[in-house]
This record gives structure tokens, C-alpha cells and sequence, in this order.
């Protein structure tokens, strides 16, 4: 039996906007693949508008994809799907958000928002339903009383907890995680990957971590994806993405990590990326093995360059 839970494969997803002559496309997610197994946590980066959230999406069906498809468990599921197959999807698949105060609906209570998955999957009972809600509230670090409560009346941590809580109620096998933290403080950071931690463990959980912060996904991730442009330019684990980064974007992206360490800021140096190096005019780039796990995206040529350093 497969171990893989996720399984994307040539995904794109293109934009077109304007009219006639000023028609332009944009290649958001463009021709990309990856898989992500079961009970692990895999993390994919990059900077502001390379495609990594718009992946996200597209994998939960909020965006259609343009091409590629999307296997979950199996299944395809980047077509058209209907009826149970579409409940199914939905209960076992969930997100949560960037924004904890633009996700939840304002008009609705915590108990509404935390118990909308229950309702849809068939849960009629409002006694068993809000048992349920009161239970999820507690595990994520809430009370019982905030059922009663509108999200304006909680913090930003709160609220992404209450997100949390909307996500997991339905015991999911995937949870599509956008950036959970980058509007939080850092000590409710802590908190909050804390908490993602636990119910990893607790849940048996497979969590897709799309983020920025390179210092968390390094923490919290088992292997990670480097996006730019919309390209999946490395994939390694997560120790070994650190301790040999390959492709020049990604060495760039390590470098700008900052330290703790008055001394070593004064001394760290950042490596700075140009596009324009890379010539794809005579050769097709592709995905090549750098060692087990450990995949780049680069000419042969280039490949040769980065193994050897020549």
C-alpha cells in the first residue's frame, strides 16, 4: 500500500487578465510536481507571489487547475467531482487561512463557524454538535465559553486558533496550512506552531505548511519545496536543504535568514540571486538528483556547475 497521500503532478494554474491586445497571462503555479505523505509535514517556500499559495488552493479546489492533476489518496481530484466523493473531499481535506479575522465570518458565532464542517458532513444533532465544538475548543487552547462569541471579540491568536479548530474538527487526513502565523506576533507564533505540533501528534495528521518564515518551516517541517516564479526549484529534507542547498535561489533565500547573533549578522553575507543567469535557450531544464530525496531544477549543464563547483 502507497504511502503517499498527496500527489500532485505537472500542476498549473494560469490567470489571464485584460482585454484584446493588452490580454496578459500569468503562470502563478507553472508545470509543477511533488508528493506529500502520510503523518509528514512538508514545507514549501519562497517569496511574496511566487505561486505557493496559489498551490494551496488550487489543490483544495478553490482555484481550478489550467493543467496537471491532483491525486488525494489515490483519487483523482483535480476534475469534476460530485455528490459523496465531493463530502468526502471536503472532511478530509481542509485549510486554514493567512488571515485569521478575514477567514471567519463575522456574523457568525464560534460555535457556527467551529461546527459548519459537522453540519455539512450530516451532524443534525445540535446536542452531540456542540459537544463536539466544546471538545475541539478545549484541545486548541479555548474554552467552552468563547462558543457563545463573535470572532471581533478575540485576539489574532485566538482566532487563528479558532481557525484551527474549523479545520480539524472534521478530522481530516491533509491540512493546507497558508501561512498560519506570518499575521501573529512572534511569541504567538511559538504558541500557535506549538499547538500544530500537538495535534500532528495527537491527530495523525499530514500537514502541507506553506510559508515564508524559513526559520519555522525549518523547524516544523520534514521536507521542503523552494518555489520561484511558480517553478519548484529544489525539494529536499529539511536538514539537508540546510546543510546543502543547491540551486542559487535557494542559497539566496538561506542567506537572508536572520540569526540571533549580533556577531554573525555583522559577518553574514547575503548571496544575491539573478534570473538572467540561467539560460534555458539550448537546453530544457528538468529535475535532477542531487541524493536520495534531494532534487533540483536546472540544465544539465547547470547541474554539472552546482555538483562540481565548476
Amino acid at each position: 500500500m502507497s504511502n503517499t497521500l498527496l500527489e500532485v503532478q505537472n500542476l498549473k494554474t494560469y490567470f489571464r487578465s485584460g482585454r484584446g491586445k493588452r490580454k496578459v497571462e500569468v503562470r502563478a503555479v507553472d508545470d509543477i510536481s511533488f508528493a506529500v505523505r502520510k503523518g509528514e509535514t512538508f514545507g514549501l517556500v519562497g517569496e511574496s507571489g511566487c505561486g505557493k499559495t496559489t498551490t494551496g488552493r488550487t489543490i483544495i479546489r478553490l482555484y481550478r487547475p489550467s493543467g496537471g492533476t491532483v491525486r488525494f489518496e489515490g483519487h483523482d481530484i483535480s476534475g469534476k467531482i460530485q455528490g459523496k466523493a465531493e463530502k468526502l473531499l471536503a472532511s478530509q481535506m481542509q485549510m486554514i487561512f493567512q488571515d485569521p479575522m478575514a477567514s471567519l465570518n463575522p456574523r457568525m458565532t464560534v460555535e457556527e463557524i467551529v461546527g459548519e464542517g459537522l453540519t455539512v458532513m450530516g451532524l443534525r444533532d445540535r446536542a452531540e454538535r456542540l459537544d463536539r465544538v466544546y471538545k475541539m475548543l478545549e484541545l486548541v487552547g479555548l474554552s467552552r465559553d468563547h462558543a457563545s462569541r463573535y470572532p471581533h471579540e478575540f485576539s489574532g491568536g485566538q482566532r487563528q486558533r479558532i481557525g484551527i479548530a474549523r479545520a480539524v474538527i472534521t478530522q481530516p487526513s491533509l491540512i493546507i496550512a497558508d501561512e498560519p502565523v506570518s499575521a501573529l506576533d512572534v511569541s504567538i507564533q511559538a504558541q500557535i506552531i506549538n499547538l500544530f505540533n500537538q495535534l500532528k501528534e495527537s491527530m495523525n495528521l499530514t500537514v502541507l505548511f506553506i510559508a515564508h518564515n524559513l526559520s519555522i518551516v525549518k523547524y516544523f517541517s520534514d521536507r521542503i519545496g523552494v518555489m520561484y516564479a511558480g517553478k519548484l526549484v529544489e525539494i529536499a529534507p529539511s536538514e539537508e536543504l540546510y546543510r546543502n542547498p543547491v540551486h542559487p535561489y535557494t542559497r539566496s533565500l538561506l542567506s537572508a535568514i536572520p540569526q540571533p547573533d549580533p556577531y554573525f549578522e555583522r559577518l553574514r553575507k547575503r548571496i544575491p540571486y539573478d534570473p538572467g543567469q540561467h539560460d534555458y535557450t539550448r537546453e530544457t531544464p528538468r529535475y535532477f538528483e542531487v541524493s536520495s530525496g534531494h532534487t533540483v531544477y536546472c540544465s544539465e549543464l547547470e547541474f554539472k556547475k552546482y555538483v562540481t563547483g565548476r
